[in-house]
């Protein structure tokens, strides 16, 4: 497994180096001390999972995240310094999988790392089901395609679960425990706020000119997915 670290505390880089490598025998820890650097070993290397630090010079973390998401849906967690939320969220909103705060424990980091490496791997949560459709949106279960208006929408393997859940209880209140609990698992240290980003990324990219808008806030409880109307005034059902 290949783990790249980009972050120009050179202490840092060599202490995490230690720690990754007494955890996987058999991880190849790439490292760099800038973003452009970091971006080059990026593409010529293929990581399974990047650690990318927020602030560094000559390009900064938030623009090497934006290079990778142009192009690939490998696993990238943040690091960024304690209490600098707005640092988190701009991150999550950019398409990070998730962040930890400096200073951070190596044991805290692995379970962060193996949670996002499962999530990336994880298969369709039921196979064989029927297609889901409301309006415009289609899902096909079987191969966890999703389609806006006859048009594929990519998503991650979090956005595509959050989705997922979310249709299958088409209709009824998700309380926010119940979907950070069924997509990150019961026992992942995170709250409403963390599940609001990854909501507001789902909305934007199901979104389109003067179409509906298929995931309602209830504020201070949850989420609710909800169909719209066909022409006919009457509810699609999924086929």
């Amino acid at each position: 497994m290949k783990i790249l670290v980009v972050d120009d505390d050179a202490r840092l880089r060599e202490a995490l180096e230690v720690g990754l490598q007494l955890q996987w025998e058999d991880a190849h820890v790439l490292s760099a001390a800038d973003g452009e650097s970091g971006l080059d070993l990026f593409f010529e290397e293929e990581p399974d999972v990047v650690l990318l630090d927020v602030t560094m010079p000559r390009m900064n973390g938030f623009d090497v995240l934006k290079a990778i998401r142009r192009v690939s849906d490998t696993p990238v967690i943040m690091l960024t310094a304690r209490g600098e939320d707005v640092d988190q969220v701009r991150g999550l909103e950019l398409g990070a999988d998730d962040y930890v705060p400096k200073p951070f424990s190596h044991l805290a980091l692995m379970a962060r790392i193996k949670a996002v490496l499962r999530r990336a791997e994880m298969p369709p949560p039921v196979d064989n089901l029927p297609d889901f459709v409301a309006g415009d949106l289609a899902i096909h279960f079987s191969n966890e395609e999703v389609t806006v208006a006859g048009q594929t929408v990519k998503l991650t393997p979090v956005e595509y679960k959050l989705l997922y859940h979310l249709v299958r209880n088409a209709g009824h209140l998700m309380p926010h425990q119940a979907l950070l609990d069924r997509v990150w698992g019961a026992d992942y240290d995170a709250g409403p706020e963390y599940l609001k980003v990854f909501i507001s990324r789902l909305r934007a990219k199901l979104r389109r000119p003067d179409g509906p808008e298929y995931i309602q806030t209830e504020r201070g409880r949850g989420y609710r997915f909800v169909r719209p109307l066909d022409l006919d005034g009457k509810v699609r059902r999924a086929s």
